[in-house]
């Protein structure tokens, strides 16, 4: 909109003199002409005298404020114009005009993750039933920077009431593992050998995590048992030994995959892990090859090559990131510290108790505690692209073009392109741990979690047609299939009977 106001209009000279009073440069009113631009775009006045042109830039209030008086003291200006100035109208056109924006900017910034994958006839079964990947991701309004997405959800993220039962077990080093199993709402009852799902949270994260709980009650809904891996220290969980965590060290997830073998028999055993857990699941898994005991998996926000990752710690605004996280670290060390007395030649416990980043603490403790010569070495043996080759079960990796901890250019594409087992997802947006999308956006869960619960039961539908499932047919929950075989079933009439007594009861306990 456009008011223009000329001197050699007949509305009163005191007007303009309040009109000009809202800009810093004043001309003489004799030769003023001045033009409002209000407007999301345009929020500043433009003023031209015989001596020149100058721009005097406005807040939206002042403009407005300034609009008025001139309007009130000009009785050639019709009352409607006057109505439509004032500041409940001009607030409904400017929040109205931000709408319209957000909406055509979600629009225009939707796009398809780009997947990439052997087009074998297990994996083009498996993505046909994944309608979230399949889709385009649309961010939510206003969060495609990766920096603000990662902030928006670590800060805002609601999380969901999921209440664990917590079970420890000790390690040969004398150290401590806990696990948290999902207690199950009263209104869900699942079989005795439903999947299980094994989850890895990020670094310093635990079954607390909102990401994490999203996951957790989504499983449940869908036929599957979880159950958190926290890694030592984190989550609360006692450390007993002078022994953390790693990206390398695979032992601990070792022995929790036999702990919950030995809980639950009959199940089929799925995992995923976030950021660090994922780094961790995935040198598992090529550890193991062919003979895992884990049926498919998932990786997510998974830094894979760390000494890129590494470096990308050391630029511009991700400093911030190394130095929480390193705060973190820290604050768990010194918790712990006791159990280091005594050590001072194999540890660097001042380093240690004074670190500012990552890189830091693993030199002072990580490194040292695994046996590597140099950090730089550590990182490079540990990252989980070298496992990449060596992963012969179903495995999803879902990484973000603008993670700003997890870099996309660490991501190995080519190897993964290599192994048929494998499909890389790569959304668009999403931040690290964030994905602000999709219908829980902008506070509730991730557009992960039900990519991932889709991918999930669709997987295990495929494992039991392609016979590669590591349990019995009947020992599947039809429960984590039945949708997609309902799909299925409408898409070529073709559908497996899953009737088989283990689908999960849904009670209502009203």
């Amino acid at each position: 909109m456009r008011l223009h106001v000329a001197s050699n209009c007949t509305g009163n000279v005191a007007s303009l003199r309040a009109l000009t009073r809202f800009c810093p440069s004043k001309p003489s009113p004799q030769s003023l002409h001045c033009n409002f631009e209000l407007g999301p775009q345009s929020r500043h006045c433009q003023l031209s005298s015989s001596k020149g042109r100058r721009l005097c830039r406005t807040s939206l209030v002042g403009a407005t404020r300034a609009a008025a008086l001139a309007t009130a003291g000009s009785p050639q200006l019709p009352q409607m114009l006057q109505t439509f100035l004032s500041p409940a109208a001009l607030a409904l056109t400017v929040f109205s005009a931000m709408a319209i924006s957000a909406w055509t900017s979600v629009r225009r910034k939707a796009k398809v993750s780009e997947v990439t994958t052997q087009p074998t006839q297990f994996n083009k079964g498996v993505l046909s039933r994944c309608p979230t990947i399949n889709s385009p991701y649309k961010p939510f309004p206003f969060l495609t920077n990766g920096h603000v997405e990662t902030i928006f959800a670590s800060k805002t993220r609601r999380s969901p009431p999921v209440t664990y039962e917590r079970a420890s077990f000790a390690c040969p080093d004398g150290g401590t593992v806990h696990l948290d199993y999902h207690d199950l709402p009263s209104n869900i009852i699942l079989p005795d050998d439903a999947p299980v799902l094994i989850l890895l949270p990020g670094l310093t994260g635990g079954s607390h995590d909102s990401y994490v709980r999203h996951m957790v009650g989504a499983a449940s809904m869908n036929g599957m048992r979880a159950v958190v891996f926290n890694s030592r220290g984190t989550s609360d969980g006692a450390v007993t030994s002078p022994q953390f965590y790693s990206a390398s060290y695979t032992g601990d997830m070792r022995r929790v995959v036999q702990m919950v073998q030995k809980r639950y028999p009959s199940s089929e055993l799925l995992a995923a892990g976030w950021s660090l857990g994922g780094n961790i699941l995935v040198r598992y898994l090529g550890e193991e090859g062919a003979s895992c005991p884990i049926s498919a998996a998932a990786s997510l926000c998974n830094p894979l090559d760390l000494a890129i990752s590494d470096d990308n710690f050391h630029v511009g605004f991700n400093k911030i990131y190394d130095k929480n996280l390193a705060r973190s670290l820290r604050t768990i060390f010194k918790k712990h510290s006791h159990l280091f007395k005594g050590l001072e030649d194999k540890y660097d416990l001042e380093l240690a108790n004074t670190c500012t980043s990552i890189r830091d603490f693993d030199d002072a403790i990580t490194r040292r505690t695994f046996d590597w010569p140099t950090v730089d070495a550590y990182y490079y043996g540990s990252s989980s692209s070298h496992s990449i080759p060596n992963v012969r079960i179903p495995l999803l990796c879902i990484q973000a073009a603008n993670d700003p901890i997890a870099p996309a250019k660490a991501i190995p594409r080519q190897a993964l392109r290599d192994n048929p087992n494998c499909i890389l997802v790569v959304t668009p947006y999403g931040g690290h741990l964030g994905w602000v999308s999709g219908p829980g956006a902008p506070l509730g869960a991730p557009w992960s979690t039900q990519a991932m619960v889709e991918w999930m039961s669709s997987v295990q539908l495929e494992l039991l047609r392609s016979g590669r499932s590591k349990r019995m047919t009947q020992q599947l929950s039809s429960r984590a299939i039945g949708k997609v075989l309902h799909n299925d079933q409408q898409q070529d009439g073709v559908g497996s009977a899953a009737g088989n007594g283990s689908e999960p009861q849904f009670v209502d306990r009203k």
